[in-house]
């Protein structure tokens, strides 16, 4: 029971025997008693530590009845019996007490997706590093110009992006934009490993690495020192920015920036475990302290986005390096795939998270074809349409853009605008809007409905929780 609650949920099915390697229906006596012994000790704290809510199924076999309980993932973890030592998690063989470092994991899960967000006391605008948010409000005016951020004074573009909230600095604010003094102030030992190892393991070379980067001032500064890295690892055809950029598609390049993005976005800062990348003659591994709250395959299939840390999720949007909604994943899987001919390699753990490159074939690591589907379901059309869209050289058009069909559509300026803002913030408001436009509330409820009704956007969710989707490729 606590690890299926504390890992991805499980069934427990009661009257099934095994006799060998064959099953055989044995059925139970008294099945309305014992389900409901079963659900009150669940229901109940006397044994666990939060009650347990589980699904309860009924299958009658001529004289012969199964009972089958689905015990879900706890949003609460970590689920205990008796005492917290009593803390388990499930893996591929089988239950294991869970360790401290795993259950502490569980308690800051608790509060995934709000730690980061939260100021810290005492911190203001002076604990930035300029030449930081000069280079961030530098690249934002080039990569996102139309923008209305560009128009915003110092102080209006570090309250609106929510890097300063009531004269305070928040905690992802300090990361991606502090100062190295002030970050370690708060998270001892900040650092984003990046080795390089010569051969397929630690054991092949002379040294444990040839190259280590040097430390950086904070995550901004380290997107573009780890970048230009990871660029030298692959084959790229054609010229391209710094920033990795061009005016072809490269889906190599959008994959592993894809993944350096999300490895930055989704870290567990807070985690003594620091996050590393490690680029091997086979492989390049990004290893992330902090799991998500569901599974790869939700992610892929369901095609959503839950970010440990929404406000840092916030500022890589807003300068184009990262997407609204969760498709990342498929843009990792989709370009490794058109490169390599295979994909990725996603492994999740309660307090880390794995994704492997591989630079060649590994014969003993079989397709995941669970991933597979969510790709080709995702891509819409699979692997073929994703080369035939994404090879293409993109247009250079101020007014124009194109949806997925690749349909040339018109959009009006005021239109574009409000387009680039649900694009940096899909959960913006209709009054945010009217203050960063300066237009009345019914104009901006028209151009929504204009929009809408054009297939150019959605809303994904209820009014209050939900977001917006954005359907056009500017």
């Amino acid at each position: 029971m606590s690890s299926f609650s504390n890992t991805a949920g499980g069934w427990l099915i009661f009257g099934v025997r095994k006799s060998g390697k064959s099953y055989f229906i044995a059925g139970i006596d008294n099945p309305e008693k014992i389900e409901q012994d079963f659900t009150n000790a669940l229901r109940t704290t006397d044994k666990f530590n939060i009650r347990i809510v589980p699904k309860c199924l009924k299958f009658n076999f001529e004289t012969n009845t199964v009972l089958a309980f689905y015990i879900p993932v706890s949003a609460n973890k970590p689920v205990y019996f008796n005492s917290i030592k009593s803390t388990f998690i499930r893996t591929s063989s089988g239950d294991h007490r869970a360790t401290q470092a795993e259950i502490d994991a569980m308690f800051r899960d608790q509060a995934f997706g709000t730690q980061s967000s939260k100021t810290i006391p005492g911190k203001n605008e002076s604990s930035i590093d300029p030449n930081s948010l000069d280079r961030f409000r530098d690249y934002m005016s080039r990569f996102n110009p139309a923008s209305t951020y560009n128009k915003l004074t110092r102080f209006e573009f570090l309250q609106k992006l929510r890097i300063i909230s009531d004269g305070e600095l928040s905690y992802s604010g300090l990361l991606l934009l502090g100062k190295n003094d002030d970050i370690q102030a708060h998270f001892p030992d900040f650092r984003v490993d990046y080795f390089e190892v010569q051969g397929n393991s630690y054991t092949d070379g002379t040294s444990p690495f040839s190259f280590r980067l040097p430390e950086q001032e904070n995550l901004w500064e380290y997107y573009f020192a780890i970048f230009e890295r990871l660029r030298k690892y692959i084959d790229i055809p054609i010229t391209l920015t710094l920033e990795g950029f061009a005016t072809e598609d490269v889906p190599q390049l959008a994959a592993l920036r894809e993944a350096l993005v999300n490895f930055l976005m989704h870290c567990d800062y807070f985690s003594p475990m620091k996050p590393r990348i490690r680029v091997f003659d086979n492989r390049i591994e990004f290893l992330n302290p902090g799991a998500p709250p569901k599974s790869f395959e939700t992610f892929i299939r369901e095609d959503i986005s839950l970010p440990r840390n929404p406000i840092l999720a916030k500022l890589f949007r807003s300068v184009r390096l990262a997407e609204n909604a969760g498709t990342g994943f498929t843009k990792m899987i989709r370009g490794w795939q058109i490169y390599k001919g295979y994909p990725p390699v996603f492994h999740q753990e309660i307090d880390y998270t794995l994704v492997t490159f591989r630079l060649s074939p590994d014969p003993e690591q079989p397709i995941d074809e669970s991933l597979q589907g969510g790709i080709k379901s995702g891509m819409k059309g699979g692997i073929k349409s994703g080369m035939k869209g994404g090879m293409k050289t993109h247009k250079k058009t101020s007014e124009k853009t194109s949806m997925a069909t690749g349909k040339e559509i018109s959009l009006t300026k005021r239109q574009r605008e409000l387009i680039c803002l649900l694009i940096e913030d899909n959960s913006v408001s209709i009054d945010e809007i009217t203050e960063m436009l300066k237009i009345n509330r019914s104009a901006v409820q028209k151009h929504f409905e204009a929009l809408k009704s054009k297939g150019y956007i959605r809303r994904m969710g209820p009014d209050k929780g939900g977001f917006w989707e954005v359907l056009i490729t500017l």
